[in-house]
């Protein structure tokens, strides 16, 4: 979970009215992040364009780390098929079990 400073969280309607400065908090970096609330509930979070390539970029590497983690298993499964040293199923023999 994610901690937020008070001068952090904004309600909506102040966020509308000082929307220029609240944007220049977020571009100067006096602040990392801004909360706007509505209903006193987090409705959105405004980072800068800097921070928010990065977190893109962190989630897209992650997300390629995970696709090659599982190809490395799948092929690392397949050499043991190949060995002998595990059985594989075709999959209507699979597909007709279910």
């Amino acid at each position: 979970m994610v901690a937020y400073e008070n001068d952090e969280l904004i309600p909506s309607s102040e966020f509308a009215k000082k929307f220029g400065t609240y944007l220049a908090q977020i571009k100067d970096h006096s602040v990392e992040k801004l909360a706007v609330l509505k209903n006193n509930r987090i409705e959105a979070v405004v980072v800068s364009k800097d921070k928010y390539e990065k977190m893109k970029d962190a989630l897209a590497f992650q997300e390629y780390s995970e696709l090659q983690s599982r190809i490395t298993a799948s092929l690392d499964e397949l050499e043991l098929i190949k060995a002998g040293k595990k059985k594989a199923y075709p999959i209507d023999t699979l597909w007709d079990e279910l």
